[in-house]
């Protein structure tokens, strides 16, 4: 093994990155590498680039400089990437730069500077699902590449390209070598998920596909279907709000899929929108989501939102705030408006001032807390399923089916019956606290 050539990775980014990362690794490990935590023992270094707003480039930047000063020897990849000659005006001893999803040209680049080591089947095994960089109880399912919509604060169909689906097969593949492989929770990504097979269906109106030598619809319906038959959590993440989305909330109420969705709505005046370019019948989310509770009263419902768009009044700003009053989101992020070099939206002339922004993003969180808190109490007293992700010294930490990893609350966990738990089981537990984002609770039988 001495000999093995190592590889030290640096993974940067969104979900969607990290799947990428996973991807290359995995090619990697097949092709005998060694993979390393470190700089020092590293023959080659590959950074998987994030390029979607500034500070995001800011921090690519700064990695690819760390790794440069660290190693000497560095490939860059990823979003970042596309834009090659921003990143060679900073860092022009770079050895090679290639954009997002450029897994062949990755290896290509890896073989040309570290040669392939001879393969040795029993000394570089691969597992089948591939090497990942969750931990083993879930793992993230990309479903597609790209994006059909132009977005004016958006740059990434410039970086990935249109939309591009997976075949579902492919996809249903995946997910049962990791549901085999002890994986409890699938998190569903991609730019744009509700538009899973949209692009083929234009090609193909009939659009079916065959999986396990049954005939199955090439949709998202369908593949939810699907995927509910492998018995574990399955979480659906940046669902654009299509009217055919509406089809999934019986899915939700029937326990087939988590009911959870992440619907980034971006704002709620028809002002905004329209300039965002996104869908602006505030009206007609609120009274989908009146009748998404309906049929699903567990339903969560995460979002994200821009403050400080270009042209956004007081007045504009006021509708988001009451929208939020209105639709009791239990989940919610906010970003202030970066400007975007290429995204149409940094040429507006009507800038909002970065006091104002860095003002309304607090008076956002400040009323979103309030809400989020008001929900979490209404928890106070049921029991609900909670899958393991942590056990240290400190306690059990956890989530509920209405938490999803890194960007939602969890639930910290007492034992009092001592029950034998391990990272990666679904418990239940009696929640007795909540505060803004967390709660707390103790394991039964």
């Amino acid at each position: 093994m001495s000999n093995t050539p190592n590889i030290g990775f640096l993974s940067l980014g969104c979900p969607k990155n990290l799947v990428d990362s996973e991807r290359i690794l995995t090619e990697l490990r097949s092709d005998g590498y060694n993979i390393v935590p470190s700089y020092d023992n590293a023959d080659l270094v590959i950074v998987n680039t994030c390029g979607f707003i500034d500070s995001a480039v800011q921090e690519s930047l700064e990695a690819i400089g760390e790794a440069l000063a660290e190693n000497g020897k560095v490939i860059v990849t990823g979003c970042l990437g596309a834009k090659e000659d921003q990143i060679r005006e900073v860092h022009p001893k770079v050895l090679e730069v290639s954009g997002p999803h450029s897994y062949e040209a990755v290896l290509r680049q890896v073989h040309k500077y570290v040669p392939k080591p001879e393969y040795n089947p029993f000394l570089h095994l691969v597992p089948k699902q591939g090497v990942k960089l969750t931990p083993k109880h879930y793992a993230y399912l990309k479903i597609s590449e790209g994006c059909d919509h132009r977005c004016t604060f958006c740059i990434i169909p410039s970086m990935r390209g249109d939309l591009d689906s997976r075949p579902i097969g492919s996809v249903l593949d995946e997910a049962k070598r990791l549901a085999d492989a002890g994986v409890k929770e699938l998190l569903v990504v991609s730019q744009d998920t509700s538009a899973y097979t949209l692009d083929k269906t234009k090609k193909d109106k009939n659009n079916i596909a065959f999986w396990n030598g049954m005939p199955i619809k090439n949709d998202l319906l369908s593949l939810c279907e699907q995927l509910s038959r492998l018995g574990i959590w399955v979480r659906l993440h940046y669902v654009y709000p299509y009217p055919h989305v509406d089809k999934l909330i019986p899915l939700m109420a029937e326990g087939k899929i988590l009911p959870y969705l992440d619907i980034p709505l971006q704002h709620a005046s028809p002002k905004i929108l329209k300039a965002m370019k996104r869908p602006g019948a505030i009206d007609r989310t609120l009274e989908r989501i009146k009748n998404w509770r309906e049929i699903c009263p567990e339903l969560t419902l995460r979002s994200t939102f821009i403050v400080g768009f270009p042209g956004e009044t007081e007045e504009d700003f006021q509708l988001l705030l009451d929208f939020l009053q209105q639709a009791q989101l239990d989940r919610v992020g906010c970003f202030k408006f970066s400007p975007v070099d290429g995204a149409p939206a940094t040429e507006i002339t009507e800038q909002v001032p970065e006091a104002v922004k860095e003002e309304r993003f607090h008076r956002f969180m400040q009323l979103q807390q309030q809400i989020s808190a008001q929900r979490l109490q209404q928890k106070i007293g049921k029991t609900l399923a909670v899958i393991i992700d942590e056990i240290d010294a400190d306690g059990i930490i956890g989530r509920s089916m209405a938490d999803a990893p890194e960007i939602d609350g969890v639930v910290y966990l007492e034992n009092p019956q001592q029950s034998a738990v391990k990272v990666g089981d679904i418990v239940r537990a009696t929640i007795r606290h909540a505060d803004e984002y967390d709660l707390w609770g103790d394991i039964v039988a």
